[in-house]
């Protein structure tokens, strides 16, 4: 794998959804390569763990606990990373449901809408609350993960595919807004990834998902390897859209065999 240290090296980076999967792995690497990592999550215990495995092995990180559908704990979550490091370089906005799969008509709204209220409020509410900090300072990087679920529906997914699309015009929207305030925002869709959402899509049984097996789908360190690549200045040419980690040549580029 390519080794970024030398660009960044003492960089601050927020991870949402860092309990596991692909957010655990990010931060991990983004250790590896000299980034101060602060790892939030709902799971208090899982990222103090986490935090305190990355700083046993020579990392710089802190776990705050935080629900990003709730702006009042983002706030204070980018508060205390600004508190602790003194700024915010990247913010990776990982922290995604997909649960209960389901039809349309099977699916409770409640439940319908803490899909949305993750998937893309919370998304929302980590740029409301850290952009203002990156403009006043002229640079950042925003990392959005995104899906090929953005771009079509799959059955049983109606909240999940329209979550990742507005994802998809979050990233958007932030490179068309604050691209001029020397601010970076890119998505990743990663493809299917061996984390617990893939087991509990295959406990579905509904769409042709479900019928992948584990082996089909690539280890989390690929996609933090991509998040960590693109968080680089190779990666700007990307800004604004989504990057497929599908796409053999973009695996190439971040350092992938």
């Amino acid at each position: 794998m390519q080794d970024y240290t030398a660009e960044l090296q003492n960089k601050v980076a927020i991870i949402t959804g860092a309990s596991k999967g692909i957010g655990a792995a990010t931060a991990k690497r983004m250790a590896e390569l000299g980034i101060k990592v602060v790892l939030t999550a709902r799971s208090e215990n899982a990222i103090k763990e986490l935090a305190d495995e990355i700083n046993s092995e020579g990392g710089d990180a802190i776990a705050i606990a935080c629900d990003v559908a709730d702006y009042n704990q983002v706030n204070s979550a980018i508060a205390q990373t600004i508190m602790k490091f003194g700024k915010i370089d990247i913010v990776v906005n990982n922290a995604g449901l997909i649960d209960p799969i389901g039809r349309i008509t099977d699916i409770a709204p409640s439940d319908w809408g803490k899909v949305i209220d993750v998937n893309v409020k919370g998304i929302f509410n980590m740029l409301h609350a850290a952009l203002p900090g990156m403009e006043a300072r002229g640079e950042g990087t925003i990392i959005n993960i995104s899906s090929g679920a953005a771009y079509g529906a799959m059955e049983g997914w109606s909240h999940y595919c329209s979550s990742k699309a507005a994802a998809l015009m979050l990233t958007k929207a932030t490179h068309k807004e604050y691209a001029n305030k020397g601010i970076r925002a890119v998505g990743l869709s990663p493809g299917t990834v061996a984390t617990d959402m893939q087991v509990n899509i295959k406990a579905s049984g509904i769409n042709p998902v479900s019928n992948l097996e584990v082996s089909d789908h690539i280890p989390p360190e690929w996609v933090a390897q991509a998040i960590s690549w693109l968080a680089t200045e190779d990666a700007k040419e990307f800004d604004g859209d989504d990057v497929s980690l599908r796409d053999e040549a973009i695996r190439k580029r971040c350092g992938l065999v």
